[in-house]
């Protein structure tokens, strides 16, 4: 079972859960036998386990699968956006990217839909950008829905310190916010930046690089 501890590694919520996200303003997304609610700081529980399925919360509101539809719920509980969609992503940046008729678009907090269905997958918005996938390939849209990176990419991360995973055939590197390469595809796998490094791989063996692409700690096995 799964707990919490604080920075100082002080045990605060006791291990009972089967699954438990990182909090996320305020709140936690935890399993309880096959229903998922939310708690708060304290381990009380904000939201009782009732959902069989359900995400974390961003801006405010949550994912939350009701009768085999997603919807999205408010901080006390209550239903924002009404359960009519095949699938339902968290918000980030103000929208959330969901599902129906097996394309992929964007809502706003109100649940009207701000950029159509129109993607075979797509990931959350980070820096104002977010990842689409059309015509087999990987690209990034912005919040209107334009294409400001052509989809080219085999695969494709989410930006992350101004920089983005992406690959071309079997090699990956890091693409800046114009498409261009800053770190060209060079490795057998890439991870996100977080704090001006990102890990890489050559074979199976991990290591760590800059910005720059230089290694800080030199792939090992």
């Amino acid at each position: 079972n799964w707990g919490y501890i604080d920075k100082s590694g002080k045990l605060t919520i006791s291990p009972q859960y089967h699954l438990a996200d990182p909090f996320s303003s305020g709140l936690a997304l935890v399993g309880v036998g096959p229903r998922l609610g939310y708690i708060d700081r304290n381990g009380k529980y904000a939201i009782n386990p009732q959902y069989p399925g359900a995400g974390q919360f961003g801006d405010g509101l949550a994912p939350v699968l009701v009768n085999g539809r997603w919807g999205y719920i408010d901080k006390s509980g209550k239903m924002a956006v009404n359960p009519q969609f095949d699938e339902g992503g968290n918000f980030s940046e103000g929208l959330a990217v969901v599902r129906m008729n097996n394309q992929y678009g964007f809502i706003d907090k109100s649940g009207k839909v701000s950029i159509n269905p129109q993607f075979s997958s797509a990931g959350d918005f980070h820096d104002g950008l977010a990842v689409v996938k059309m015509g087999g390939k990987y690209g990034f849209i912005d919040k209107s829905g334009k294409v400001k990176i052509t989809p080219q990419f085999d695969s494709a991360g989410d930006f992350s310190d101004g920089l983005a995973v992406v690959a071309m055939g079997h090699r990956f590197g890091y693409i800046n916010r114009s498409g261009s390469f800053a770190i060209n595809p060079q490795f057998d796998d890439g991870g996100n930046f977080n704090a001006g490094l990102a890990p890489v791989w050559i074979g199976d063996r991990e290591g760590y690089i800059d910005k720059h692409g230089k290694y800080v700690w030199n792939p090992m096995s």
